[in-house]
């Protein structure tokens, strides 16, 4: 493990994960074709489109295309230095491609890789980690570690829109890949079986309302205590609030509303309830109490691997160490690692999920100091690791990533760091910022969070070494 993490120079980017073959700043432009739309897929690009070179050496991504086919394709956008197209006919195919499992694929964007194996997929998600980071010039001794669950019925909340088209016909469901077009569903095989079944009595209901056209979208979330329904209702209307009323009780879910056009209201249309997802601890489960607009991870099952694996990286460090929990949410990591014996500080930017983690601290009978914060504030940052002093961090930031606190620790370093992420990109800028001030990556894995898509999430397990690196690598004291 002690080359893991060690900065080398950087290399021209190729925008390929090297799922399979080689990487497309080592290949050869193919040579020129008496077919110029026949294409062969040299890789997968970390968005999971195929990636060809034309006849004239212009990199070509192929939506539905695999690494190893050859495919007829036809281009629906052309850019300078790049085309955008789709297959047209699939002349080879690849031994990794499945028969989508879901007959809405596509058509839906939800799911854009389900036409790949699912080893596969999760090959693709380990290279597209190691490749973002070597773009930063930064090597992993071996491939990321793999936390990986079910390939179905996972997905324990959703958004789905609703739209009444001028024929009056209602529309739910998800939108097509990179339009505002909504694509009706009515199954979704990686939906938890509740939400699913949910999908045919929610059409039937929204088109007996009398003002369907006031319903903006509709949130679906299972807790371990039960499913939740939140409707989106753009104006008041008292019939359909009856009828939204009437269709929860019959369904057996809960119901509130965001009710208004400008800065809507949140208000519950039956009795509140005590919702709550539980996670992982040392010695037994904790309950998380949550409300709906809480940050909660769509894959229960993955997220408990990923808090399991915070807690058996960190568990030689935790006993009595300080640490301090950034962009917290309502106390996901937080909670476990206190039960475990750290001294734990949190700070969050929601008031309301600092107020939620408080009470989830008190009602698990764990000591922990929750703290509003903006973490995107350096100044704030700093006067958090000064006041705190921790000896351990960890953060789970949004897609955005934490670069003001990635800067903030290469100024006040701590001993031990978790970077816990949900955008690969983004994580591998704040890593190079953690890289070049010092750390160095001791751990890392891939979390299949969302199954079937090219989002992944991810983990790197840092420490502090005092060797910093100039920008070709080499290294100095620091």
């Amino acid at each position: 493990m002690a080359m893991l993490g060690k900065r080398r120079p950087k290399r021209a980017p190729s925008g390929v994960s090297g799922l399979q073959g080689r990487k497309a700043d080592d290949r050869q432009a193919p040579a020129a074709s008496q077919e110029p739309d026949l294409l062969e897929i040299q890789g997968l690009a970390h968005d999971g489109r195929g990636v060809a070179r034309s006849p004239e050496g212009k990199t070509v991504f192929v939506d539905g295309a695999l690494p190893g086919e050859r495919v007829r394709v036809a281009v629906h956008l052309t850019r300078k230095r790049f085309d955008e197209a789709h297959v047209r006919e699939l002349v080879t195919s690849s031994p990794e491609r499945v028969a989508p499992p879901c007959p809405h694929f596509g058509r839906c964007g939800g799911c854009d890789l389900q036409h790949l194996a699912l080893p596969a997929q999760r090959r693709h998600k380990q290279a597209v980690l190691t490749e973002l980071l070597g773009r930063q010039g930064i090597t992993l001794a071996s491939s990321p570690e793999l936390l990986a669950g079910a390939g179905e019925d996972y997905r324990r909340r959703a958004r789905l829109g609703v739209k009444v088209d001028a024929d009056g016909r209602v529309h739910l469901g998800f939108r097509a890949r990179h339009t505002h077009r909504l694509i009706d569903i009515d199954s979704c095989s990686v939906l938890v079986p509740a939400l699913e079944a949910l999908l045919a009595p929610l059409h039937r209901q929204l088109s007996a309302l009398e003002a369907p056209r006031q319903v903006g979208h509709l949130e679906l979330l299972e807790s371990d205590r039960g499913v939740v329904l939140v409707v989106r209702q753009l104006r008041e209307h008292a019939g359909d609030t009856r009828r939204w009323q009437d269709f929860a009780a019959a369904q057996g879910v809960n119901l509130a509303r965001w009710l208004g056009r400008e800065g809507p209201a949140f208000e519950w249309l039956t009795p509140v309830p005590a919702l709550e997802c539980r996670v992982p601890g040392p010695s037994g489960e904790i309950a998380l109490r949550v409300a709906p607009g809480d940050f909660l991870q769509a894959n229960a099952e993955v997220n408990r691997l990923m808090v399991g694996a915070a807690l058996a990286w960190l568990s030689p460090l935790v006993e009595k160490a300080r640490l301090l929990d950034l962009f917290a949410g309502v106390g996901n990591f937080s909670l476990p690692l206190a039960a475990a014996g750290a001294r734990v500080t949190t700070a969050e930017g929601s008031p309301a999920m600092v107020e939620r983690l408080a009470d989830n601290a008190h009602a698990n009978g764990l000591d922990i100091d929750a703290h509003q914060a903006d973490l995107n504030d350096p100044a704030a940052v700093r006067e958090l690791l000064a006041v705190t002093r921790p000896e351990l961090v960890v953060l789970d930031p949004p897609r955005e990533g934490a670069e003001a606190v990635s800067q903030a620790l290469t100024a006040h370093p701590v001993p031990h760091l978790l970077y816990i992420s949900c955008d690969p990109a983004t994580l591998s800028r704040d890593a190079a910022h953690l890289v070049q001030g010092g750390y160095r990556i001791v751990r890392a894995a891939v979390a299949d969070m969302f199954v079937h898509t090219s989002h992944l999430e991810s983990m790197l397990m840092f420490e502090f070494t005092g060797s910093t690196r100039d920008p070709q690598g080499a290294p100095s004291d620091g």
